[in-house]
């Protein structure tokens, strides 16, 4: 094969894994996607009724199946919590959203460990000496960590692998859905969290929301400005990521804005006033609570049972 047209197609190949995961976010998941799974909105399901403490235990034993137990038990595990985000209000909207998430994790997870995997790794990971490879990378690749050809194996490492994420992350978002931050203030100081780490957590979760909030203002502020307008369509959605770096100062004097009024209401508060936090609501257990407690020491009896019956994580990591 003609020696530039190598090179041409292993760049293309090379900025996939960057360039697709990007522009499914400015594509399809948008900045207001990423608003709707990460702002607190009030609902009446199980996920809204059920204690923060509880759905933090239930992120820890998510992580822990997914950790010990082979590759297709954490895709199974993704489905599952990826269909309770039907459950959430306007949860066809956010189970897109969450889909678009996996998909991203995926494709990054596996880019990450697909070319860079030695095939020493692979080997041992898959009990088997011949690797299949589908691409010869041109020799300077080795620069950037690259094997010398990417194989069918190293993608399915990186797959597989990308299975101990996907179902963490979307279980890490149902806490920031579903809970205020005062209701995790609480319930973290309960189980005994040194109250500056519990407040630290719960300014980020108050944060992180309003950051794409005010990305998004100021994007569509520079669209009014005439930024893109006379762009191909093709290559109009990558003003966004123009937007969002022209973003970033202005971004952080309204979040410095923000600290002000958050220290302010954090003083008429007394926070911080006396060794321990006085609650006006009790925190409680409920049924929901109750049921979820069941469920994850079902799931880590299964764990335990599948990793004696020989189905643990066989995937070896670097």
């Amino acid at each position: 094969m003609n020696y530039l047209l190598v090179n041409l197609i292993s760049w293309l190949i090379f900025f996939f894994g960057a360039a697709f995961p990007i522009l499914i976010v400015l594509r399809v998941i948008g900045l207001t996607g990423f608003m709707k799974v990460t702002r607190f909105e009030n609902y009446h399901t199980f996920y809204y009724n059920m204690n923060p403490s509880v759905k933090i235990m239930l992120g820890i034993v998510v992580t822990v199946v997914a950790a010990l137990t082979i590759w297709w038990i954490g895709a199974i595990l993704t489905v599952v919590v990826l269909f309770t985000y039907l459950t959430l209000k306007n949860g066809k909207s956010k189970f897109i959203t969450g889909f678009f998430l996996t998909m991203i994790t995926i494709i990054g997870t596996t880019w990450a460990f697909a070319p860079y995997t030695p095939y020493v790794i692979l080997q041992e990971a898959f009990h088997n000496t011949t690797i299949t490879g589908i691409w010869t990378w041109p020799s300077y690749f080795t620069v950037m960590g690259y094997q010398k050809e990417l194989s069918i194996q190293g993608l399915i490492y990186g797959f597989q692998i990308s299975m101990r994420f996907t179902a963490i992350s979307l279980i890490s978002l149902v806490l920031v859905m579903t809970s205020t931050p005062s209701q995790v203030l609480r319930a973290i100081n309960k189980i005994g969290m040194p109250v500056s780490i519990t407040f630290s957590l719960v300014v980020a979760m108050r944060t992180i929301p309003r950051i794409f909030e005010y990305i998004d203002t100021s994007v569509k502020i520079q669209y009014m400005r005439g930024l893109g307008s006379n762009a191909p369509k093709t290559i109009r959605p990558f003003y966004m990521l123009v937007g969002a770096i022209n973003a970033i100062v202005p971004v952080i004097v309204f979040l410095v804005r923000g600290a002000k009024d958050t220290a302010i209401s954090a003083d008429t508060r007394a926070f911080r006033a006396y060794r321990t936090r006085t609650h006006m609501q009790p925190v409680s257990i409920g049924r929901a609570d109750k049921t979820a407690i069941m469920m994850s020491v079902l799931a880590m009896f299964v764990t335990a049972m599948v990793v004696i019956m020989g189905f643990g994580r066989a995937i070896p990591y670097l």
